[in-house]
């Protein structure tokens, strides 16, 4: 399951909107969702998601989301993401994500993901 995972955050870094989507389309399942912190509703099947995937890459191209941390408990896959790349002025930047996933025969069925760890500030 955690290789779904990462393989659907190894997409963000690619510059191919059709590798992206096909890629997308290898680890999701055809009803799968995505809710995104940054979206204002969740996103049904690989090809939403895609789309979505692909509108991140074109507003911050050569950003990349690498999976940074992750464990599981029945059966619920929980993800830490580090986003980054270079900002409007030309810094490397970086942010976290949490994400949370459920599976079926390892394919995505569900994942809700939340801006930073949680943490206290």
């Amino acid at each position: 399951m955690p290789d779904a995972i990462s393989a659907f955050f190894d997409t963000w870094g690619l510059s191919d909107d059709a590798a992206r989507a096909d890629a997308i389309a290898a680890v999701y399942s055809e009803t799968g969702t995505y809710a995104d912190p940054r979206a204002q509703e969740p996103m049904i099947g690989p090809g939403a998601i895609a789309d979505y995937v692909n509108m991140f890459s074109a507003n911050a191209p050569g950003w990349t989301a690498k999976v940074v941390k992750s464990d599981e408990i029945a059966g619920m896959q929980r993800v830490t993401v580090a986003f980054g790349g270079k900002g409007p002025d030309g810094k490397e930047m970086s942010q976290l994500g949490q994400y949370f996933a459920e599976f079926s025969d390892e394919k995505i069925t569900r994942l809700i993901g939340f801006v930073g760890t949680g943490e206290a500030e």
